[in-house]
């Protein structure tokens, strides 16, 4: 890693961080396409590298929601028990299965960017009153594992698609933010280790590239902490159409990146 990359890195991370931290993303499903096709870090290197980025970055935004004691509760756990046996089994996935990554983009555009559209007018033109229900745990964990699994796979921390999920089903914006960032760093520093364990009994760029995702995450953790800081004077409604924003912006890149 050149000083340039270096440079870029920090400041991808730090701006992607600070927009992405009040909704509870941590910025790698962005920070994904830099890191591939500006700063040219090989496959499978970039699945674990974007998981360094997030255990570096996660503190900043955790460490704002934990003085503004929002951080805990049976939301997180709940999410955490879903996603560290999830990326584990991504991780496996990717380094001997290795179905393909193009696969993996078209899964997430359909799920995300529907869903942000979805989310997004429902929050302009809300329906009539009724009774939303959120998930019950079973289902809450069901899902985290799910999203552990792709988080593993492609290196992305769950929350750009935990969240939207959650909120969508009537969990405020200010309980999943916190639950999602909580989750994505325990993931991420399993899945992190779990490469670097088998980059040691396998061939291949699989160990992450640690000098920029150390550097990507130190401008995602000052960018964590800006953005954690800023939710509480964000009103619930443009939290919302933010994620809903995020959702088909990610959903959208990926599509056109699968159809390339």
């Amino acid at each position: 890693m050149d000083w340039s990359s270096g440079v870029l890195g920090f400041v991808a991370g730090l701006l992607i961080s600070t927009g992405t931290a009040p909704v509870g993303v941590s910025g790698a499903v962005f920070l994904l396409p830099v890191q591939v096709s500006v700063l040219g870090v090989p496959s499978p290197a970039v699945t674990p590298t974007n998981l360094l980025f997030n255990v570096v970055a996660g503190p900043g935004a955790l460490l704002r929601y934990r003085r503004a004691r929002s951080l805990g509760g049976p939301l997180t756990r709940l999410l955490i028990a879903g996603t560290v046996p999830g990326v584990v089994a991504g991780a496996a996935i990717r380094v001997f299965a290795v179905p393909g990554p193009r696969i993996f983009r078209f899964v997430i555009a359909a799920l995300l960017l529907p869903l942000g559209i979805w989310l997004a007018a429902r929050t302009l033109r809300p329906a009539p009153p009724r009774t939303t229900t959120a998930p019950t745990a079973k289902a809450t964990t069901a899902l985290a594992l799910a999203v552990g699994v792709v988080g593993g796979f492609y290196g992305i921390g769950g929350g750009s698609i935990l969240g939207p999920l959650l909120v969508g089903r009537g969990v405020p914006v200010t309980a999943v933010a916190p639950a999602a960032l909580a989750s994505t760093f325990v993931t991420s520093l399993v899945g992190a280790g779990t490469y670097a364990a088998l980059a040691l009994t396998s061939t291949g760029d699989i160990a992450p590239d640690w000098p920029l995702g150390l550097t990507c995450g130190l401008g995602g953790l000052a960018g964590g902490y800006l953005g954690a800081r800023l939710q509480p004077h964000v009103p619930d409604t443009a939290l919302c159409l933010l994620l809903g924003a995020l959702a088909m912006a990610v959903g959208t890149l990926y599509a056109v990146q699968g159809l390339r």
